[in-house]
């Protein structure tokens, strides 16, 4: 697959996407040392480690503003005559003609969503069928360059159409499990404290939503990110809302990487065709994480996709104080030490533009998109970060959302793609 990487912050996968993709969000780019993770006492702003692809000059620090993206505000009624608004059910606004249709059938009719998903994918299909024939049957000289522009136009308006679609289903299967997603994230006005994380937990209907074996590993994730503030459920932090936004968005990767491998060992599990390494109770984690399994020549991509500190430690690669003492034992992590550096590489990957920019969106729209100053050094400023007070339970929340809504796009990307083909190959 021809593509750039994109390295999220210490607790993602590693991004792949192709060479055309979108511009990158803040929360994928800002520079910091170390993966994130809370000590004892939560001494702020936590630093992430993450590497950066954009080249800034050295001479002088450079500023850039970024712009806010709207939210979007639905109207959800519990009666036909009812027009009040209740509060909004994601966070991003759908602008689209496809997307502002699909979330008036989210809000009013969510039972005829599947119906109307299939129609408005069979229209993007005639859709570029049609180019397609006129692009064989195209003029030359300026009628040539003409129509391609025209052409482009309409393939970008189909791009956006498919993003909107994808994110509508994302946000059903919430709707479906009875899961609120979280609001943009502001201070809240009936909180005196000022906090943050007024929503519910909803840990329970979460935890149902993935297998026994898969959130063994989200926990282990969590673990990573918390530390010993874990079982923490009232102490309330200090935090950069910038990143908070660089876990959550690395949290989404996190998901989107565990669907696929948990979709493959169930299918081996179900077949009886499993690893013995993965299939036998009394294997030994401890030994396999010993063990050096740096496959040769893979180079800097095996060291790209090992950026996640579980995965460095299913590689044998843990550095003096790092997270692996903090993972625990399970069947699904021994199953995915099985993998060679080329297999974990490619399920580190986002498959689709589309994907890549949901990701982006909907973490800009929860967070919001932050002023960046990048210092003569090449790194960001942090002196300048908006800090917003939540506890550690509404940071547990989020993680918990973040992890799902990237299982979830897994789901909708392969639904979507068998009835209108867009994922690379």
């Amino acid at each position: 697959m021809d593509a750039a990487t994109a390295t999220l912050v210490g607790s993602s996968m590693t991004l792949h996407r192709p060479s055309s993709s979108v511009t990158r969000s803040a929360f994928l780019t800002a520079n910091g040392p170390h993966f994130l993770r809370f000590a004892a006492k939560p001494r702020l702003p936590f630093p992430i480690k993450h590497y950066s692809s954009v080249s800034y000059s050295k001479s002088r620090n450079r500023r850039m503003t970024l712009g806010s993206r709207r939210c979007m505000v639905v109207r959800a009624s519990s009666s036909p005559d009812s027009a009040e608004p209740t509060g909004p059910i994601a966070p991003l606004q759908m602008e689209s003609p496809t997307g502002k249709f699909l979330s008036q059938i989210l809000i009013s009719h969510p039972h005829l969503m599947p119906a109307a998903v299939e129609k408005q994918l069979e229209q993007l299909q005639t859709d570029r069928d049609a180019e397609q024939k006129k692009e064989e049957l195209s003029a030359s000289g300026t009628d040539l360059v003409l129509y391609r522009r025209i052409a482009e136009v309409k393939a970008n308006e189909r791009k956006r159409a498919l993003e909107d679609i994808l994110y509508a289903l994302v946000v059903q299967k919430f709707m479906d499990a009875n899961v609120s997603l979280v609001p943009a994230i502001t201070p809240s006005s009936t909180d005196p404290s000022g906090r943050v994380d007024t929503w519910p937990s909803q840990e329970d209907k979460l935890e149902q939503l993935h297998s026994s074996e898969a959130y063994e590993m989200i926990q282990n994730h969590l673990a990573l990110i918390l530390g010993n503030r874990l079982g923490d459920s009232t102490s309330v932090a200090q935090i950069s809302k910038l990143r908070v936004g660089q876990v959550y968005a690395a949290s989404v990767m996190y998901g989107y990487f565990l669907k696929q491998v948990d979709q493959r060992f169930q299918l081996e599990k179900t077949m009886k065709i499993l690893p013995n390494a993965s299939d036998g109770e009394e294997s030994s984690i401890e030994q396999a994480v010993g063990e050096d399994m740096r496959p040769a020549g893979l180079g800097d991509s095996y060291q790209a996709v090992s950026s996640h500190p579980e995965v460095s430690s299913w590689s044998g690669g843990i550095s003096p104080g790092g997270f692996g003492h903090e993972i625990k034992p399970s069947r699904l992590r021994t199953y995915v030490m099985s993998f060679d550096g080329e297999t974990l590489q490619r399920y580190a990957t986002i498959r689709s533009k589309e994907a890549v920019s949901i990701i982006e969106k909907h973490t800009e729209a929860l967070f919001g998109r932050p002023e960046i100053v990048i210092t003569p050094q090449g790194t960001v400023d942090s002196s300048k970060d908006e800090l917003i007070k939540i506890s550690f339970a509404g940071l547990k929340r989020l993680v918990l959302e973040a992890v799902t809504f990237g299982s979830f796009l897994w789901d909708v990307e392969s639904f979507v793609d068998l009835r209108y083909h867009f994922v690379m190959n």
